[in-house]
């Protein structure tokens, strides 16, 4: 039966890749490291207040090093968070805060247009990252996560947890596909198939009992829907299957809830 479930969910998000063309082709192109760390054109602003402060960090705790005077253009490498990291035209880099950038000028003269994060940004994302808590069988599960965007519709996942249980502590490590069936659905189910690891720490007092580290496999549905700014909630079920040293298989039913972020 487990072998079915991997096979079924396999063989759909397989006919998903061939049914869009595109999507696959968008998913060969992010494969290719010359397109990871492709970057827009940069963007060049005038500083219209008397001054603007440039720290050495992005937050208030870094201190002032550089000032850029009234009139002096400056170019917007990136952004983080509320932060804005800069080069002048004297080839000084810097961080500012969001507030005094939205002070700065185009170069048309026109107030600055700050391009806040949207439900659009959300379905074209391309990391993502959070966590999760729920239920490993009996023991509660803590989970953080990391995701790669290969197209609109494939995210490949790698998962770190930690479930706790009164009979023993386990430690996971997984790897995945997902494939979301409508991400421009403000919640967008999504199926999933993946492999790993898991390292079984016994808690028996009465007799010393050996760790052991197992493979591991599992077929996942869930749920995912945008919240604001660049904060999503996930909704996430799946069927595991240990491959023990042991004569039979452990199954392990696994659901989970929680918080995540893209960019």
């Amino acid at each position: 039966m487990r072998d079915g479930w991997v096979v079924g969910v396999g063989v759909c998000l397989l006919q998903a890749i061939a049914a869009n063309p595109a999507h696959a082709d968008g998913f060969l192109s992010h494969l290719n490291p010359k397109n990871w760390f492709e970057k827009s054109s940069l963007r060049q602003v005038v500083v219209a207040d008397p001054y603007l402060e440039m720290h050495t960090g992005p937050g208030v705790g870094y201190p002032v090093f550089n000032v850029a005077g009234r009139d002096e253009k400056i170019e917007i490498l990136k952004r983080r968070t509320d932060w804005f990291y800069v080069r002048t035209e004297r080839q000084i880099e810097g961080w500012v805060p969001r507030d005094q950038i939205l002070a700065t000028l185009e170069l048309n003269g026109e107030p600055i247009d700050i391009h806040e994060p949207t439900r659009q940004d959300f379905t074209t994302r391309r990391w993502e990252g959070g966590a999760f808590a729920g239920r490993f069988g009996g023991a509660s599960l803590i989970s953080i996560f990391g995701g790669f965007g290969l197209s609109e519709h494939l995210t490949s996942e790698v998962t770190i947890s930690n479930a706790i249980g009164n009979v023993s502590d386990n430690v996971l490590l997984t790897v995945g596909l997902n494939h979301t069936f409508a991400p421009e659905w403000w919640v967008s189910p999504y199926v999933g198939l993946g492999t790993g690891i898991i390292k079984t720490s016994p808690r028996s007092t009465l007799v010393r009992a050996l760790d052991r580290t197992d493979q591991m496999g599992y077929v996942a549905a869930g749920a995912r829907g945008y919240i604001a700014r660049r904060f999503l909630w996930r909704f996430e079920y799946r069927e595991n299957v240990v491959f023990t040293s042991r004569n039979e298989n452990e199954e392990i039913r696994e659901w989970k809830l929680g918080l995540a972020f893209f960019f």
